[in-house]
């Protein structure tokens, strides 16, 4: 039977890791900057498994996801900057901090009315209110600045909408949105047909952006639809390479590669 273990035991056996002297050393070279790349591809990774509905190994994912959090911890330990505890304490306070509809005195142990419930509207406009003095605080007087750039573009572009938004510069109908991202498309197409190379990634640049907000404005979220046309284009395409048999897919005619295209989708 195998044997269970707690948060201790997981912080402990990442301090063996990282002993100088009989640790890992693999672990033992690592710094923040060199394992922000892998706490990227864990994030994914749990994603993924939710996506898939993998549930049975989800808890192993999120796991691999934990542990990232514990690495982190332990470099801030070693650096006498924060530790595990710390990283706790602050996640706890922010928490209650933008919770005031659930914990009142801003403590564990307070406890709203019953007949106090909050509206969506209101919880939504009082969470903006919170963080936008969170962000004051720390000296961001800028709406816009603490919005990360190593987001996913798609991400990134929807929350900087989002928080444009909140401050009132937006469109009010979707038709105006669907007008824009045909402005943009017409604009694509003049920069093509003038062959400017640069003015084409800016206008295809602007087209994706306003695709985005289309995609806000529908209550899409464009991340998880461009993902669902991805996995749906990998899924067609493999269909053709099956229905082209013995045949090298490349080898068929645009025609014909059409034509397959076309009876994949019929069959779906």
């Amino acid at each position: 039977m195998n044997k269970h273990y707690s948060i201790a035991d997981l912080r402990y056996l990442m301090s063996r890791l990282r002993d100088p002297n009989t640790g890992c050393p693999w672990d033992i070279k690592q710094t923040y900057q060199s394992i922000a790349s892998h706490s990227i591809e864990e994030v994914y990774e749990v994603v993924d498994a939710i996506e898939r509905g993998d549930i049975e190994h989800l808890s192993e994912e999120l796991g691999d996801l934990l542990f990232q959090i514990i690495f982190y911890s332990q470099l801030g330990e070693e650096d006498g900057q924060f530790d595990f505890d710390l990283v706790v304490s602050k996640i706890t306070s922010k928490l209650l901090r933008r919770h005031p509809h659930v914990f009142p005195d801003g403590t564990l142990t307070s406890v709203r009315e019953e007949q106090q419930v909050a509206t969506d509207a209101e919880i939504k406009r009082n969470w903006e209110a919170i963080k936008q003095r969170e962000r004051t605080a720390k000296g961001e007087l800028g709406t816009l600045g603490d919005i990360p750039l190593a987001l996913p573009a798609i991400s990134r572009a929807a929350k900087l909408q989002k928080r444009a938004a909140s401050k009132g510069f937006d469109w009010t109908e979707v038709s105006a949105v669907v007008a824009k991202v045909k402005e943009e498309l017409a604009e694509l197409e003049v920069e093509i047909e003038a062959q400017n190379t640069q003015a084409i990634a800016d206008e295809l640049g602007d087209l994706m952006f306003s695709c985005v907000n289309l995609a806000r404005h529908l209550a899409v979220d464009g991340e998880k639809a461009l993902a669902a046309s991805n996995n749906k284009f990998k899924r067609r395409f493999e269909a053709m390479e099956v229905l082209a048999g013995a045949d090298n897919l490349s080898q068929l005619s645009p025609e014909a590669m059409e034509s397959l295209w076309r009876q994949v989708k019929l069959e779906e």
